[in-house]
């Protein structure tokens, strides 16, 4: 794993986060958990805020006021930007992102770590921490992962890919299939958010249109699959072409069927226990597959792999998650923490990692 660089000068590192997505409120608690935790003796922080609205804002006033965006009317004044006058924010964003060594996106879902928002770093030139634009597109297409987890060979969970216009056209389609696959109960999710947004669970056949036109608010196509009896277990991956694991971590919720957003990042209401209480060589199991469901998406910098352990002591690859939350409650940190390696030394490492990926392919296009 490359050490983070020694500059003779200080790095100027753009925190970017917010965002148009469902995700926002987690970008801002993860962005400002992530400047707090930046050593300021290593870097100086470009803050540049996204709204709800889409507006890019840089913004120079606490961290603290980041979550529950505290900072957005005081980056519209420092800005002297009204959204009515027409400008373009984007502007005011690049002028001071073209400035900066690093771009560390703190974004979550749509137009954060789909890809999107990527392209535009690689457009720019600027080195910047996490996957790439294919990794990062393929990792937030829950339907599209699975396909290439397949062809890895990775064990998964049977899946059905339900799309917004099948079911509105006839409500009853994909309540037919599901009985024919695996039956009830099942679990409907969005393919492409993150947090547990849009999850839901569907008990029978006459819960199933319910859940499903619940999950498809979030995206045009959803993924349905049957409920398993297991325990959740979070895989943090970190490196470019030679990754490498952290011990997995459990994840329990103490008020819920399943780990859902507000168990996450509101009440708080969850366990972790990290490493996971399994046999030994189940974790070591779950530290390959995590690695290897990294290189099956071309991923780079980090990512948290999730999975499901049956009693059984079968290991099912859920999902991957190619910018993880960075909350204090978040789990990819906490691993990261539980191996030794303090949020600091973490914020170190993927911006080290960032410079290396940006280098190699610089050698790749000469």
């Amino acid at each position: 794993m490359p050490k983070p660089q020694i500059e003779s000068r200080k790095l100027k590192i753009a925190v970017i986060f917010g965002g148009r997505s469902t995700e926002h409120r987690v970008s801002c608690v993860s962005a400002s958990c992530i400047i707090k935790n930046l050593d300021k003796t290593k870097y100086d922080i470009v803050a540049v805020g996204i709204t709800y609205q889409g507006d890019w804002l840089p913004y120079s006033g606490p961290a603290s006021n980041i979550p529950g965006d505290k900072w957005v009317e005081e980056a519209y004044r420092e800005n002297d930007f009204t959204p009515a006058a027409g400008h373009n924010s984007l502007d005011l964003a690049l002028a001071v992102i073209q400035q900066c060594d690093c771009i560390f996106p703190v974004l979550h879902g749509y137009n954060g770590e789909d890809g999107t928002v990527q392209g535009l770093f690689e457009l720019l030139g600027i080195p910047y921490v996490g996957c790439g634009v294919f990794a990062s597109a393929c990792g937030m297409d829950k339907a599209f992962a699975k396909v290439q987890f397949g062809k890895a060979g990775l064990p998964q969970v049977d899946y059905i890919v339900a799309y917004k216009d099948v079911a509105e056209r006839d409500p009853g389609a994909y309540v037919r299939e599901v009985e024919a696959r695996f039956g009830f109960p099942c679990f409907v999710k969005p393919a492409g958010c993150g947090s547990s947004v849009g999850v839901g669970k569907a008990m029978s056949a006459e819960e199933l249109p319910a859940a499903l036109s619940e999950s498809l608010k979030y995206d045009k196509k959803a993924l349905i699959e049957p409920y398993v009896e297991c325990r959740e277990i979070e895989c943090g991956v970190i490196g470019n072409s030679d990754p490498s694991a952290f011990s997995p971590g459990e994840v329990r919720s103490t008020v819920t069927y399943f780990y859902d957003y507000d168990s996450k990042y509101v009440d708080g209401m969850n366990e972790c226990i990290i490493p996971a209480a399994v046999p030994p060589e189940a974790l070591e199991r779950i530290k390959a597959l995590a690695v290897k469901a990294f290189k099956a998406i071309d991923g780079a910098g980090l990512s948290r792999v999730d999975f499901f352990y049956k009693p059984d002591g079968t290991v099912l690859l859920n999902e991957i998650n190619t910018l993880p939350g960075f909350t204090e409650q978040s789990m990819y940190p906490k691993l990261a923490i539980s191996d030794g390696v303090s949020y600091s030394e973490l914020l170190d490492r993927l911006i080290a990692l960032a410079f290396e990926r940006h280098d190699a392919d610089k050698r790749c296009f000469r």
